[in-house]
């Protein structure tokens, strides 16, 4: 865990963590195999603060502030080990253009990728190249937990984990500060939150499936960041057009 990581609503700092790690690691393993078993996120580890952070130097606008979730941090060290087991699981064919959360891939890759498909096809003639780069709006908020369910079944995770992790999307406790301020608390059991451990993998995981219609068509992805590379011959831009 990072050292100055902000505590979340329980007030756990990690150095405390930490410098604690020998006395709790016993404790916290029962708890973490206990949620597991029984498919149950305890509600005081899905209670989230939400801190509006601006984008830009100046705001004008809502749309100007990135929402933050701070969470607990011991959620946290629990995401990581489920998202370490879920990417286990998860089938080596699994959509070969998308670039996060997978060995020995990264961002690098994801643009070389690009690179190479558009050069390649430049090299012969009456070619060219069109490339659409998408950014989601509030990507994560548009996950639906019970959709995304059914896709985790299909990729094989087990019945138990699926569990879970719709108990962890759903009923969860939010308020949002502002500076010393705090609103009143709400309920929601939708969409995922920003800055949590788990989040940017549940979406490349709901929009696997997400993939071009033509062959001549490619949608590279890196979590929610997509670039639709459409290579064209002779101005014959229908199967892109289609896509796009």
């Amino acid at each position: 865990m990072a050292h100055l990581e902000a505590a979340g609503p329980d007030n756990i700092p990690g150095h405390v963590l930490r410098e604690c790690a020998d006395q709790l690691a016993d404790v916290l393993t029962d708890i973490f195999n206990i949620s597991l078993s029984c498919a149950v996120v305890p509600t005081c580890f899905k209670t989230t603060t939400i801190v509006p952070v601006p984008k830009k130097p100046t705001v004008s606008c809502l749309n100007d502030y990135r929402p933050i979730a701070l969470t607990s941090i011991i959620m946290k060290c629990f995401e990581r080990l489920v998202m370490r087991h879920i990417k286990t699981q998860l089938p080596p064919s699994l959509d070969p253009l998308q670039f996060a959360y997978r060995c020995n891939r990264s961002t690098d890759d994801a643009i070389s990728t690009s690179l190479h498909l558009a050069l390649t096809h430049l090299d012969k003639k009456g070619t060219y190249v069109r490339m659409l780069f998408i950014d989601f709006n509030s990507a994560f908020n548009t996950i639906v937990p019970q959709h995304l369910i059914g896709k985790l079944s299909l990729l094989g995770l087990n019945t138990s984990l699926c569990n879970w992790i719709l108990d962890f999307l759903t009923g969860r406790p939010q308020s949002v500060r502002i500076g010393s301020s705090t609103s009143n608390t709400t309920t929601l059991s939708t969409g995922a939150l920003q800055g949590s451990v788990l989040s940017p993998l549940l979406f490349t995981l709901l929009t696997h499936d997400c993939a071009a219609m033509h062959s001549s068509n490619h949608i590279i992805k890196f979590a929610d960041d997509t670039t639709v590379v459409g290579l064209i011959n002779k101005d014959h831009e229908s199967a892109y057009r289609e896509e796009v």
